[in-house]
């Protein structure tokens, strides 16, 4: 660690207050000039990296998309160090109200008409209702969490196996949404998505139900360019998905009526419950791990024979200490922690995280002040926060063991869940309600992983928003 945002030798009242650089350009044509670098001319890293070179500063202005014509206002303050970025998790000076997907919101059509938890503020009352309906959830669930995934993943990997054999490689990331879907919907209503109308089309259906709500928000890689453009400037129709959607809302409202009886215990709507756990699990839970699965897998097979060696060992030599795969098994398991965190480092499964100012505020990098006005939209993207030269050796590298011994202390600087990796999600913050759950999946895949196989090797195929197409070339069993 080379220092960190709280241990920065200069304090605040030393740091100089420093007007934002940067600019939003002429009406409508600035906005889609940025639209057009940050997708076509320059992509995501280039286009703020160059302009952190240009103004010296990790903070200033610029658009994001989507922009004219969805949106209303794409001007935003871009926080792109380790200790600006931190701001958007201060509940007390942001507020995140309808602003999870940025300067955009999709309808609520995709939603049953309903504004869901993940939009809204912690100050409104069905923020603090609905965000302890999914912690208690969470924490009645917490038995279940281990064999519920073991079970998945086992069929994972004999698919997996069984590809191989047919194919001589196997495609990971159709078999992981799926392995993904099946966990998720048995945990929240207690049965398999076979067993309901839905059978085999869940993963399919949310994946669908996602990019029509979020496609304004990336691109389609369709040339020429202004023809891809087009998803920027319409709203994509529910009605595309609207019998999808029903029929999966259907699914969770039959198959969890106790958890749904237990909402209306606590004063909610029973459809309104409903929505928000479709979200829960659609959104927040599959599509993380539509994302972070095959990112896992990236990095790890990646990583090569020697770090597979020192993961099987020190996995096989706790598993047979403890006799069975246990929580406290997996917290005696440094390295397997480490690499996990650092993933989320390096990729994290949501790279943007936006918010309001409440009031003027005054933000500070590791270099100057800046003042926020009133109303200003905040936006941070994490990638950059998480591979801060000035907290992170080496920040590009993945690094297996970043964050054993003395470097556990740097897991204060891993943000993929919406808030430090120290802190945990409660009913008054908006950080992820499933964030201990989305560690324990990661370890525990690569706990099931290692005492099936020596090694593996992958073929990385095209990255997209939706992570890396990966591909098994090849297992070797344990021996």
């Amino acid at each position: 660690m080379t220092s960190s945002s709280s241990e920065h030798p200069t304090s605040s009242l030393e740091l100089s207050l420093r007007e934002i650089p940067g600019s939003y350009g002429l009406p409508f044509i600035g906005p889609i000039k940025d639209r057009y670098d940050y997708f076509y001319n320059q992509g995501e890293n280039e286009f703020f990296k160059s302009r952190i070179q240009k103004y010296n500063s990790t903070v200033f202005r610029t658009n994001m998309p989507p922009g004219p014509f969805i949106s209303s206002n794409s001007k935003v303050v871009a926080v792109l160090d380790s200790k600006s970025f931190t701001i958007l998790f201060d509940n007390d000076k942001v507020e995140k109200r309808d602003i999870l997907d940025g300067t955009y919101m999709p309808s609520t059509s995709f939603f049953g008409g309903y504004r869901v938890c993940a939009f809204l503020d912690t100050t409104e009352s069905n923020h603090h209702a609905l965000k302890s309906f999914f912690l208690s959830f969470l924490a009645s669930s917490h038995k279940r969490f281990i064999p519920y995934l073991r079970t998945s993943l086992a069929e994972l990997f004999e698919n997996l196996e069984n590809e191989i054999s047919e194919k001589k490689s196997a495609g990971f990331n159709n078999h992981s949404d799926n392995m993904a879907f099946d966990f998720v919907f048995k945990l929240v209503t207690g049965v398999l998505p076979s067993e309901t109308e839905l059978k085999s089309k869940g993963p399919g259906t949310i994946a669908t139900w996602l990019a029509l709500q979020l496609a304004p928000l990336g691109t389609a890689g369709i040339k020429p360019n202004f023809i891809d453009d087009i998803i920027h400037t319409v709203r994509l129709p529910f009605l595309v998905i609207k019998s999808g959607y029903k029929q999966l809302y259907n699914a969770v409202y039959d198959s969890a009526s106790s958890l749904l009886d237990e909402a209306e215990t606590l004063g909610m709507k029973r459809g309104e419950a409903c929505h928000n756990l479709v979200f829960l699990a659609g959104f927040n839970a599959f599509g993380g791990m539509k994302v972070l699965f095959p990112t896992l897998i990236r990095w790890i097979g990646s990583g090569g024979e020697d770090l597979h060696r020192r993961l099987a060992e020190e996995i096989r030599d706790v598993v047979k200490e403890e006799g069975d795969i246990t929580f406290s098994a997996l917290e005696k398991m440094p390295l397997t922690k480490s690499v996990v965190y650092e993933i989320l480092r390096i990729n994290p499964p949501v790279p943007f995280q936006y918010a309001k100012a409440r009031e003027d505020i005054v933000v500070e990098s590791h270099d100057a002040a800046f003042q926020i006005k009133k109303g200003e939209i905040i936006f941070g993207y994490q990638p950059f926060a998480t591979k801060d030269p000035k907290v992170f050796e080496n920040p590009e590298d993945f690094i297996a063991d970043r964050f054993v011994g003395e470097g556990e202390k740097l897991i204060n600087y891993v943000y993929w869940s919406n808030a430090r990796e120290t802190e945990q999600p409660s009913a008054d913050n908006k950080q992820c309600p499933g964030k201990d759950l989305v560690v324990l999946c990661c370890r525990l895949m690569l706990v099931e992983l290692f005492l099936r196989y020596d090694t593996f090797t992958v073929e990385i195929g095209k990255l997209s928003a939706l992570g890396a197409s990966i591909t098994i070339a090849s297992f070797r069993k344990a021996t």
